[in-house]
């Protein structure tokens, strides 16, 4: 039977690595007013989205899709190509994570990975059923709209992150996530754009402002006062702003900048917030997560 009437409604593609988080991430959309199904295999996605069309107070549909479904996932770029022109917005939504950390996890859970034993034995090693996955899920992540590294982020973290991209978003713009962040912890695999602001002097070197965050209004004012400060957040918003067509056009509404100092405290946060402001300003949906904030 053909889907009928989707042109109104919305669906998130939630996926990713077992283990990075996907069952908080889809409770916080349903949180948000979504129809969350969690472990549909592929095929069945129009006929969900065709029952859920049925029901007048059905519109935002998230569908968690992983490698559980194990042989059938791979029939989820095909559906995708044939469902996307008749639903009014998909959103692809990939969660990851380091093995290191995914190791982690699911040793302290006690359970094996879904792959783990995919030769029928419970003798392979969790990594290497994490590798098996990347490679399952490589084309999918390759084409997500959003990509959330939960390495470094806890349950909240990863709430915060999925309700201000999907909180009340008008679905006919794109939502910038400006993330700070510490070039000593890494840089986030996450990111769509990576700016570095260590070009600034850092007030770690200001005993007085050492003790405080890029939050507090001394840092920040001392922050953007530096030479350089304001015109690269002009010319790094105007280039936001170019771009904004083209990623309209090319289907991605959902971005995620990153700009890093040394340890993710005083200059990133301060120009995150200042950089975060200039685009609400501008009518830009913006919204701010200062990632390694706290760690030292």
């Amino acid at each position: 039977m053909p889907v009928t009437n989707l042109q109104d409604s919305e669906l998130i593609i939630l996926t990713g690595m077992s283990g990075a988080g996907r069952t908080t991430a889809a409770r916080a959309l349903e949180d948000l007013g979504w129809f969350v199904i969690d472990n549909i295999p592929p095929t069945l996605l129009l006929e969900a989205l065709e029952l859920a069309s049925r029901s007048s107070d059905i519109k935002k549909v998230a569908v968690v899709v992983d490698t559980r479904s194990r042989s059938l996932f791979a029939q989820l770029s095909s559906v995708l190509a044939d469902l996307t022109p008749r639903v009014g917005s998909v959103t692809i939504v990939f969660l990851e994570a380091t093995d290191e950390s995914l190791v982690r996890r699911f040793e302290s859970s006690r359970r094996p990975h879904p792959l783990q034993n995919s030769q029928g034995t419970l003798d392979h090693r969790i990594i290497d059923g994490l590798s098996r996955e990347r490679e399952i899920l490589g084309d999918i992540r390759a084409v997500a709209d959003l990509v959330i590294d939960t390495t470094s982020l806890n349950v909240h973290d990863l709430r915060r992150r999925i309700e201000a991209a999907f909180d009340a978003q008008d679905e006919t713009d794109f939502h910038i996530t400006v993330l700070s962040f510490g070039f000593k912890y890494g840089i986030p695999v996450d990111a769509d754009m990576v700016a570095d602001v260590r070009f600034l002097p850092n007030p770690y070197w200001d005993e007085q402002l050492r003790p405080l965050t890029g939050q507090d209004a001394a840092v920040s004012q001392s922050v953007v006062e530096q030479p350089g400060a304001l015109d690269f957040l002009t010319h790094f918003q105007d280039l936001l702003g170019t771009m904004r067509e083209g990623y309209l056009r090319e289907g991605k509404r959902l971005v995620t900048v990153a700009v890093g100092c040394t340890g993710g405290k005083h200059r990133s946060v301060a120009m995150t917030e200042q950089l975060a402001t200039m685009l609400r300003n501008n009518g830009m949906q913006a919204s701010v997560f200062h990632r390694d904030l706290g760690r030292e």
